[in-house]
């Protein structure tokens, strides 16, 4: 009678909290499929300009999976159900993640083909070609994704578009200090009459030398990011390797206010000094 009872609570309680929660569940739905669509609207907007052309049902396809796929993995791996939602959480951001690494990754591409691009610029008005003629060269010798991006200013050039107001657009998409410098030069050379072989050389000599600063920095700070990298994954490694010891080691910590502090602290100081480390390491220039 007992558990006869027991049961009609608990029914009574999932049809109290269902009937509560009915009303909140498509507001709640509502509210998640409008940020999935601007985080794919976001996702599409980016992938066009990187020449990438990939469906939005796909997009809504891979934010949806993605953390159902996660959480079911952690799910069956770990078997608890925190680690399934954090696990669902980072693939919900996982998507957006992948496209802003692509992003860098063709940004830095990019970059290392300006110096080539703008020597067959240079070589190409040496040889008695005008500005829009040596773009078609570059596009015609040069891989993507330089290529892409100044064959876009061709092809915006031939429906009426200026080629200031093409190469402001180009700038505006990559947001590249360096593509900043070899476009603020252009347009100035353009307005002045100013020789833009010289004008090239000299941006090249420029981008070759601070490309070897750079190079000289990484060697010069190599020592402290590995310091830094061995740093921050020891502490994990010396919990792990004493977890498997023994599981026990630690209960003092977790069982008393004081223990727990201490862990707390400890880990807060542990974040601390990684970012510290990082930021020590890192020079811009």
């Amino acid at each position: 009678m007992l558990v006869i009872l027991q049961l009609l609570i608990l029914i009574l309680l999932f049809a109290s909290v269902y009937l509560i929660a009915q009303p909140i569940i498509p507001f709640v739905t509502d509210k998640l499929q409008r940020a999935q669509a601007k985080k794919v609207s976001q996702a599409e907007k980016q992938l066009d300009e990187m020449f990438l052309l990939v469906k939005r049902e796909k997009l809504f396809l891979y934010y949806t999976l993605s953390p159902v796929v996660l959480a079911g993995l952690a799910m069956l791996l770990f078997h608890q159900v925190v680690i399934a939602v954090i696990a669902g959480a980072v693939g919900f951001l996982l998507p957006a993640f992948v496209i802003k690494q692509m992003e860098i990754q063709r940004k830095e591409k990019f970059l290392n083909q300006l110096v080539d691009g703008l020597m067959i610029v240079s070589s190409s008005l040496k040889g008695g070609l005008s500005f829009i003629q040596a773009i078609e060269v570059l596009v015609e010798e040069m891989p993507p994704p330089i290529s892409q991006e100044f064959g876009l200013i061709l092809r915006e050039n031939k429906i009426g578009l200026t080629l200031e107001d093409s190469l402001k657009r180009l700038n505006d998409r990559l947001k590249m200090n360096e593509l900043g410098l070899v476009i603020n030069s252009i347009l100035v050379a353009r307005e002045t009459g100013g020789d833009l072989t010289k004008v090239f050389s000299k941006l090249c000599s420029t981008f070759r030398d601070n490309h070897k600063l750079k190079e000289n920095i990484r060697t010069l700070t190599l020592q402290g990011r590995l310091q830094g990298i061995i740093m921050s994954v020891l502490p994990i490694v010396f919990v792990w390797w004493v977890l498997t010891f023994n599981r026990q080691h630690f209960d003092i910590m977790l069982n008393t206010e004081q223990g727990r502090m201490l862990l707390l602290v400890a880990v807060v100081l542990q974040i601390v000094g990684v970012l510290l480390i990082r930021k020590f390491s890192m020079v811009r220039i």
